[in-house]
């Protein structure tokens, strides 16, 4: 690759993009919307839900010096992540409450670099985040669901076009930012049934004084704030003429 080739692809990256019309915005947030409602688009949607919390949970065991062993990706849609250290602690309890955050927060990430123009950062840090998980996940319906979303978003951020990409990245915000609301009401539903007895909250109420009740408060909370807050930033981009 030439020097000015290298230069592109750098202006590129770092470059603001030209944002896209509301239409395209508000389109993939309705998008969003059905992608986490009917139970047969969320049995698809789910999986990229999952990546993200899984992925939350390697990150939080990481930063609190835990020792990651490992990741696995089912194709029920749920996960597991296995890291090893002090069985209690603080480093445990961070760990517990980063899965169900995880998509809310990435969302609400991807929606503050979406409303400064950075459509192009934002996918490919996601490769770059995508990539890192695939070396540690254990299982080959995860390894082949990774891949696959590696190639999803390297396609679109290579070969398509500005107003794709944007529509792309959009929807990808909504989806985790919508799709992070869904998972915490299931939980409690399952929890009520007895069906989850080693759910996180459940963990974490081993892990504190608190009742397994509180910590999905606190996920349900945190995820509809993040939503919230997330689809204001988007929308106020809107009003101030970003779009």
């Amino acid at each position: 690759m030439s020097v000015s080739s290298l230069a592109d692809v750098w202006n590129g990256l770092a470059g603001a993009q030209p944002a896209p019309p509301r239409l395209v915005v508000v389109g993939t947030a309705v998008l969003a919307l059905v992608a986490v409602g009917p139970y047969r688009c969320w049995r698809v949607s789910r999986h990229v839900v999952t990546i993200a919390h899984e992925g939350g949970h390697a990150l939080a065991a990481l930063l609190t010096g835990r020792r990651l062993a490992g990741i696995r990706l089912h194709s029920d849609t749920s996960g597991l992540t296995v890291s090893a250290g002090r069985p209690t602690g603080p480093g445990m309890v961070v760990t517990g409450m980063a899965g169900y955050l995880a998509p809310s927060v990435l969302g609400l990430l991807g929606a503050v670099l979406l409303t400064a123009g950075r459509i192009t950062v934002m996918l490919w840090a996601a490769l770059v985040v995508l990539a890192a998980m695939l070396v540690m996940i254990r299982n080959m319906f995860g390894v082949v669901s990774v891949v696959a979303t590696i190639g999803i978003v390297f396609a679109v951020s290579w070969f398509a076009s500005a107003q794709t990409q944007a529509a792309f990245a959009y929807f990808s915000v909504w989806l985790l930012l919508a799709g992070g609301v869904r998972p915490v009401v299931e939980l409690q539903r399952l929890r009520r049934r007895g069906r989850v007895p080693y759910s996180d909250a459940d963990q974490l109420a081993r892990l504190t004084p608190l009742p397994g009740l509180f910590w999905v408060v606190f996920f349900w909370v945190g995820t509809v704030v993040a939503l919230l807050f997330g689809g204001w930033l988007l929308a106020r981009a809107m009003t101030r003429g970003w779009l």
